[in-house]
């Protein structure tokens, strides 16, 4: 009789759960943004007969459901513990953890990919930058400075750099991966800590020839916490945030960016953007196509074009010890053949290219 009565018990909290998983799943609203993943989560697909015949919709429902299922971010952690701490895997798809620091590989090195950004690059050159003092630099990810010592593939960054040598045509190259360490960088996220960057900028003004030695510029730290950076959110782990600290000053807090597609002005630093999806979008406002910022109290009259990624938001408040005017140029949202219709580029003396790897 005990026997039945558990097995009843059993049976029906089986049910129970089962059903109510999927009730639950059906009356809790869907949400749009998933805030650990950093990304937009799936909608109900729309059903039409092609999609039905050809299978996407069966794949789009799958996409659907996993992204809306309930204590979905639990069921991450969940795993990621597992994978860690009971399993003693060395990743949980690509992220791994050393010294309470979060990474991500990147391997093998694509070399395709490295050509192809330096025709990129021999493009701009050719058709803007001709006559221009022009340099550019690698930004080593996080994987240069722990990966290969602790076991973990590991891209061949010396291929990298020859690669980028071997095909750019009358550009300077600029050396970061000496000058930094892994102490650069956030625990949690991908990018580099800009007030462990001062150095950075003054190397790169010094070889440029625009660092200003009279300059006796100080910067006054401005610290946000906490700040969980992207890896955080995609390897689902428990660990202290990051402090954000941002460095300022009185010319700093003076100069207007420009932004040449929304035709608007705003502040280096947008706090408000703090508390957003991406955290890092403090810095001049996260991605954008064109960005001009005019530093009025400049002791130089140079101008410089720094063509960047997300790297390059943290640092141009940095060069503008050198600079009186930075334009800042994303080209993974602007097509080449548009940007003379924003930019007189008889106005610049000097232009960056800086990647990350």
């Amino acid at each position: 009789m005990k026997n039945k009565t558990k097995n009843t018990l059993i049976i029906i909290s089986f049910f129970a759960l089962l059903y109510g998983a999927m009730l639950a799943n059906l009356l809790i609203p869907d949400k749009e943004l998933s805030y650990s993943e950093r990304r937009v989560l799936a909608k109900v697909p729309a059903y039409s007969n092609r999609e039905l015949l050809n299978g996407n919709l069966f794949e789009d429902y799958e996409k659907y459901f996993l992204d809306q299922f309930i204590f979905r971010d639990k069921f991450r952690e969940l795993k990621a513990f597992m994978t860690f701490s009971v399993f003693r895997q060395m990743d949980n798809k690509d992220i791994y953890l050393i010294d309470n620091r979060i990474y991500k590989l990147e391997y093998p090195l694509n070399e395709r990919a490295i050509i192809n950004g330096a025709k990129k690059i021999n493009e701009v050159y050719d058709k803007y930058l001709q006559g221009m003092n022009v340099g550019y630099a690698i930004i080593p990810d996080k994987n240069f400075f722990v990966a290969k010592e602790n076991g973990y593939l590991s891209m061949d960054y010396d291929r990298l750099v020859g690669l980028m040598k071997e095909n750019l045509n009358h550009i300077s190259y600029i050396d970061l991966f000496t000058i930094l360490d892994i102490d650069d960088y956030y625990n949690t996220d991908i990018h580099w800590r800009q007030e462990k960057i001062v150095d950075v900028a003054k190397l790169i003004l010094e070889e440029m020839g625009s660092y200003i030695n009279e300059s006796n510029i100080s910067y006054e730290e401005k610290r946000l916490y906490p700040f969980y950076g992207s890896y955080y959110g995609q390897g689902a782990v428990k660990l202290k945030p990051d402090s954000l600290i941002y460095l300022t000053s009185n010319s700093i807090e003076d100069v207007l960016v420009y932004d040449h597609i929304d035709k608007t002005y705003s502040r280096v630093y947008v706090e408000e953007k703090f508390d957003t999806i991406d955290s890092y979008d403090l810095f001049l406002s996260g991605p954008k196509s064109i960005l001009t910022i005019t530093n009025n109290k400049a002791d130089s009259d140079k101008n410089l074009i720094l063509f960047r990624d997300s790297f390059g938001s943290s640092i141009a408040p940095l060069l503008l010890e050198g600079y009186a005017k930075i334009t800042l140029v994303d080209l993974r949202y602007m097509s080449t053949g548009l940007l003379e219709s924003f930019i007189d580029f008889t106005e610049y003396q000097d232009a960056m290219f800086l990647y990350n790897t």
